[in-house]
């Protein structure tokens, strides 16, 4: 079931709390973190051309709206020894903003 959001608020989200470590382009480059093009539906650590911690290539995650929400609660309780180093979102709201965004442009 996909979470509902405000996918202008959610863009805002991204530009000020991801966009630093994080693209989210069709083909768009790695930063510190990968690209998250694509991101809903993909294993993590699956991107061949991105160094992922040891944890998140062996976590078996699979990417939905659920698992995002609650990984973007706190990364480091979600997949122990992730490399992603995010304090996380506490706000319900903005996670399912920033979700629904994601959505949107990664489709």
């Amino acid at each position: 079931m996909a979470i509902e959001g405000d996918e202008a608020n959610g863009e805002k989200i991204f530009k000020g709390r991801c966009a630093q470590c994080h693209t989210i382009t069709a083909g768009g480059g790695h930063k510190q973190g990968p690209n998250l093009y694509g991101i809903l539906g993909r294993t993590a650590g699956t991107i061949a051309s991105y160094d992922y911690s040891k944890a998140n290539k062996e976590s078996g995650v699979v990417w939905s709206d659920q698992t995002l929400f609650e990984y973007l609660l706190n990364p480091k309780k979600y997949i122990p020894k992730t490399k992603m180093n995010f304090p996380g979102i506490k706000s319900e709201k903005d996670r399912s903003d920033l979700i629904a965004y994601m959505r949107k442009v990664s489709a």
